[in-house]
């Protein structure tokens, strides 16, 4: 089952941008498709393969602040290659 899953990671802490660049690299080298843009990152593929690289990067990029959150949600379809139509 193909699933696109928008992630946004956000540490309550003053120096927030190192773990969530740390977060987005190891997303990058997971081999699965991925987007980001300024408020979120999103990762497509297979269900299965996708939930075993986000449980693993999830709890680095949790281990890595004091206090965080990280917003999931996840779609059934791979929307990667969706377009605005308007």
């Amino acid at each position: 089952m193909k699933v696109s899953v928008e992630l946004t990671f956000s540490p309550l802490q003053d120096d927030y941008e190192r773990p969530i660049i740390h977060f987005i690299k190891k997303l990058r080298a997971s081999g699965l498709i991925v987007q980001e843009n300024p408020l979120s990152t999103q990762v497509y593929g297979e269900y299965t393969q996708v939930m075993n690289v986000l449980t693993t990067e999830i709890e680095e990029a949790l281990d890595l602040v004091e206090r965080g959150l990280m917003y999931v949600k996840i779609v059934k379809s791979d929307r990667h290659e969706y377009k605005p139509f308007f």
